[in-house]
């Protein structure tokens, strides 16, 4: 009889145990849930704390080369931009990259690209005669001088380049802004009041088109009733509009090379009165005061990590196959004098 309830206590603790110990080891995986999950969270807030990498290439025409050699460093060190603004030669590198091209692609393509021919709309099959009219078009050399169907102010439509970046940029499937990988800004100014443009939304390459439209030498680009030129005659290097896309980080290309003296109006209401008579008020307003260069100088100190070229044996007009490649390499250099700075942004 002893023996028997004795077995009984016996297996009513063993039964006492090994459900404490189930309770114990369900508290214990329950647990260890709550902390995967608290780290799971934490690890995604961090992720969401990673500051925003911004990059802003600026207007320089041909220069732009250098461009694409910053873009290479970048892509070495692991950086990638979560936002891209450009200006000019900066909205074709710029647009193209944001589309998903790589900086070897847009090497190739800068290097071996006759982009003489391409910006100025050049016939091939009349290069070799000094005169040539055909329709309403007129050549020299090949070069359309004189369009009486479009007599909008400047010389040159901008057709094939905008034809070539237009096929580009189909083949990655991206020719409206919404399609980007990268969310990308461009800036033309306004010829009519003398503003900026920030262009964001439609026709990608009828934007980088108005972006890199020199006035006097490109016609205008008309895009929501607007007549638009070149973004460089008000924003050569839009950090700002970077930095209010959300970059907390900005990585600026300025291509310029002499610097402008940061200058104040010099208050000729004169002026700008008999320029507002004859409808030029906001022409003249901007050569007096030049905004362009205050802005300039606000941005270079607004940047983070500023990149400057030296490029003092080339200018705006400098294409060519081997000029584009000393460029690219010009480029590089500067980046890498930067890349502690940038290595710090992989993280």
């Amino acid at each position: 009889m002893f023996r028997f309830e004795y077995m009984e206590v016996m297996k009513n603790r063993v039964l006492f145990t090994i459900l404490l110990l189930v309770c114990l080891t369900s508290n214990l995986n329950s647990q260890t849930s709550n902390l995967n999950s608290q780290t799971s969270n934490l690890n995604s807030q961090t992720s969401n704390l990673k500051p925003k990498i911004g990059l802003v290439l600026g207007g320089g025409g041909a220069k732009g080369g250098a461009e694409v050699g910053v873009l290479k460093v970048l892509e070495e060190a692991g950086i990638r931009p979560d936002y891209i603004v450009g200006t000019s030669i900066g909205s074709i590198v710029g647009g193209l990259y944001a589309a998903g091209y790589s900086a070897a692609e847009l090497e190739q393509m800068f290097s071996q690209q006759e982009w003489l021919s391409l910006l100025t709309d050049r016939r091939a099959d009349l290069s070799g005669q000094p005169f040539k009219q055909e329709g309403k078009v007129t050549y020299i050399f090949g070069f359309p001088v004189l369009d009486t169907s479009n007599p909008s102010f400047g010389v040159l439509t901008g057709g094939r380049v905008e034809q070539v970046l237009d096929s580009m940029l189909a083949a990655k499937g991206c020719v409206e802004f919404n399609c980007l990988p990268i969310p990308f800004r461009c800036v033309a100014a306004s010829m009519m009041d003398a503003k900026e443009v920030v262009l964001s939304r439609g026709i990608l390459p009828r934007a980088i088109r108005a972006s890199m439209a020199i006035p006097g030498i490109f016609k205008p680009v008309e895009i929501d009733g607007e007549k638009l030129v070149d973004g460089g005659m008000m924003n050569n290097l839009p950090v700002d509009v970077c930095r209010d896309m959300g970059a907390d980080i900005i990585i600026a290309v300025d291509l310029q090379q002499d610097k402008p003296e940061e200058r104040q109006s010099d208050g000729s209401n004169l002026i700008t009165s008999l320029a507002d008579m004859v409808g030029l008020g906001p022409l003249a307003n901007w050569v007096l005061t030049r905004p362009d260069i205050t802005k300039y100088h606000e941005n270079c100190r607004l940047c983070d990590i500023y990149i400057n070229p030296s490029l003092p044996d080339y200018d705006a007009s400098s294409f060519g196959n081997a000029n584009m490649t000393r460029m690219i390499a010009v480029g590089e250099q500067s980046a890498r004098m930067q890349i502690r700075k940038i290595e710090r942004l992989r993280r």
